[in-house]
């Protein structure tokens, strides 16, 4: 095993794209270790990762994200945002927090919220006088919500893995997503007050009601699938499938910014990046197969936890393997990795599977916000073109903060379950 880390150690570093970075170094391991392995076995994997239908949701989760991402719905978001909060300390980067917040509950993709959200504001905060710097940490950590807030695609992949209730998950990540963005506005008021940095003028109540109408329909979004999933009225699958149809409605014949040649591009675009992610999934499956067919878990893992652990001591190995494995991967390949391997020693210590889901789902978020290989740090290089260092430069206070929100979550647990139990009853 020590070759293949090296191996993906190495190409990372040269740039090379992750999912030949992962299955190069596992084709590379099985042939130089077990040259008489069928790789047929592997094909078998890679499909088996990818048949579960729930995973359906995620390409039309995408697709919806990438109509509006490209129309009217983050504008008309944004300034409903800052006629309410701009005129306060630190409005502006407050609405920058909740307009992504809001985004990631309309796109469930903290890639498009930093797309859509950042490429708006950010000219706002550099212009307020902003350092670049804080701009840059507090849109990629803000957008991070989107993974919290449904629809998340990070719930849709861990429910697919471990059998836990989708449409639970996204129940729970809305008491930890409206958290983070309080603590976040929080610190962005004080850090404004601190620095002496400039706010917006204050908008009219005319003003706001012209914003809050502008923006109503788009709020029709997580209205329409939290709605319907906690009404009973659909699967998270039906909804993602009536979020695009909303999307092509919205911004097709509402907004009238969606051609049927831009439609095609999209369409086209979400298939490029499905193909990408499935074939990540797909491999994600090969790894967590073969490190349990080489009993590497089985080895390892009961010197680590001991003969009786105790449940706050498996929640933070847990929490900590997969925050660093974040750091290094993709968090879709980290959830199909490590959860069938934490699974048995999280189920022997009753540990809510809900509450698990969450944790591991928001240190999948700040891990991908956390050098040296986050993902959402390299997306924000290719969208905003600035230097690694300066990206990175203001992330620590934000991160401080997302582990400050776990460790709540862990004292805490009805801040997660509040809404899933209820549904329950």
């Amino acid at each position: 095993m020590l070759l293949m880390t090296i191996t993906m150690f190495s190409k990372l570093l040269f740039g090379f794209p992750f999912m030949v970075v992962l299955l190069g170094s596992l084709l590379l391991y099985i042939n130089m270790n077990m040259p008489f392995f069928n790789m047929h076995v592997v094909v078998q994997q890679v499909v088996t990762g990818v048949v579960p239908p729930a995973l359906v949701a995620v390409p039309m989760f995408m697709l919806a994200a990438n109509i509006i991402t490209a129309g009217q719905a983050a504008p008309r978001l944004i300034r409903m945002v800052k006629s309410f909060l701009g005129h306060i300390p630190g409005g502006l980067a407050i609405t920058t927090n909740a307009s992504c917040t809001l985004f990631g509950a309309v796109s469930g993709s903290t890639q498009a919220t930093v797309a859509a959200i950042g490429g708006t504001m950010r000219p706002m905060l550099l212009e307020a006088g902003y350092p670049s710097s804080f701009t840059l940490g507090l849109i990629i950590n803000s957008s991070d919500i989107a993974f919290l807030i449904p629809p998340s695609i990070g719930f849709i992949v861990y429910g697919v893995v471990t059998g836990t209730s989708v449409g639970k998950l996204f129940l729970a990540g809305i008491g930890p997503g409206i958290l983070i963005f309080l603590m976040f506005s929080i610190y962005c008021y004080w850090y404004s007050k601190r620095n002496n940095i400039g706010s917006a003028e204050k908008a009219s109540w005319p003003e706001r009601v012209d914003a809050v109408k502008g923006a109503f329909l788009v709020l029709g979004f997580p209205i329409i699938i939290i709605g319907g999933i906690y009404g009973g009225y659909f699967s998270p699958t039906e909804a993602a499938a009536i979020s695009v149809a909303y999307a092509i409605l919205l911004e097709g014949l509402v907004y009238r910014t969606l051609s049927f040649k831009s439609m095609v591009d999209h369409f086209l675009q979400t298939g490029v990046v499905t193909g990408v992610v499935f074939i990540l999934v797909g491999a994600g499956n090969v790894l967590s197969w073969l490190l349990s067919f080489l009993r590497i878990p089985q080895t390892y893992l009961p010197r680590l936890f001991g003969e009786d652990p105790s449940r706050i001591y498996v929640v933070l190995i847990v929490i900590a393997a997969y925050f660093v494995a974040c750091m290094f991967v993709d968090p879709i390949v980290a959830i199909y990795v490590l959860s069938p391997i934490f699974a048995p020693y999280v189920i022997q210590t009753g540990v809510d599977p809900i509450l698990l889901g969450v944790l591991v789902t928001l240190q999948c978020a700040i891990g991908s916000a956390t050098p040296p290989f986050g993902c959402d740090i390299f997306t924000a290089q290719l969208i905003f073109r600035r230097p690694y260092l300066e990206i990175i430069g203001h992330t620590p206070p934000f991160i401080l903060i997302l582990l400050l929100a776990t460790a709540l979550l862990v004292t805490f647990p009805q801040i997660a379950l509040f809404l899933p139990n209820m549904a329950a009853l």
